[in-house]
């Protein structure tokens, strides 16, 4: 598939006309990450976002001290850094980093930002994709300060597990999962122990068994946060993966 047939798939690009789609591949270009890989660091001038066509790439900062910490983790169908066009003299203020073997697309931030200047109607479907994300910070920063470590930890499994099977895999490492919860390693092995102990869910390696589907729901309620927002807080402002994935 051409990246012209590639930028259409993305919510941020599928609104465009024949034309800015023509000016948008003839700057962009595309991307191949190994695992492991860095697509740019913390701190770089930003004169560029991305389009995730495949692959998941980690978006993180690093602190003073060296602790990571994951904001996002991208998936297909999903653009990120697209914001910071409209700063001066931007700089990426987070770390991206393929997770898995991962292709993207790379648009020209300068040359989209001239494109806007001329299209009032396009500046609008910017701002309401910018919107949408705006929302979905919110909602983070509610889970993150006003839900327990375990509350967040039960509604992510609770959401993540498919609804015909009581087995899953986590799409990424258990330490990542920890990080994007905003929960330290050592805790989240301890929330996971509790959970076993009381017989509602259990993780060998990757593998997640959902024991007891109605008590993990309800380990979750106690946050007093329905189905729709969790699944916001994870999954904006992306279109939705299929069951099972976050």
């Amino acid at each position: 598939m051409d990246i012209k047939a590639q930028l259409k798939q993305g919510p941020l690009f599928a609104a465009l006309s024949d034309d800015q789609l023509d000016r948008i591949t003839r700057h962009a270009a595309r991307v191949h990450l190994d695992a492991g890989e860095s697509l740019f660091e913390q701190g770089e001038p930003a004169d560029r976002f991305y389009l995730v066509v495949n692959g998941q790439i980690k978006l993180f900062r690093l602190s003073p001290n060296g602790n990571e910490k994951v904001v996002e983790i991208v998936t297909p169908g999903c653009t990120f850094a697209e914001a910071l066009m409209f700063l001066q003299r931007p700089t990426y203020p987070v770390g991206a980093q393929a997770l898995t073997a991962s292709e993207v697309i790379s648009v020209d931030a300068h040359d989209f930002t001239e494109m806007l200047r001329e299209s009032t109607e396009t500046c609008f479907l910017l701002l309401g994709d910018l919107s949408q994300r705006i929302r979905g910070l919110l909602r983070e920063i509610d889970e993150l300060s006003l839900y327990s470590a375990t509350c967040r930890v039960a509604g992510y499994l609770a959401e993540a597990s498919p609804e015909d099977s009581n087995e899953f895999e986590l799409p990424v490492a258990k330490q990542i999962l920890a990080s994007r919860l905003s929960v330290k390693p050592e805790t989240f092995s301890r929330i996971i122990k509790n959970l076993s102990e009381r017989g509602v869910v259990s993780i060998r390696n990757s593998r997640v068994t959902i024991h007891d589907r109605e008590r993990l729901k309800e380990v979750a309620s106690i946050c007093t946060t329905p189905q729709e927002r969790l699944q916001a807080s994870f999954l904006y402002p992306c279109p939705p993966p299929p069951r099972g994935r976050p």
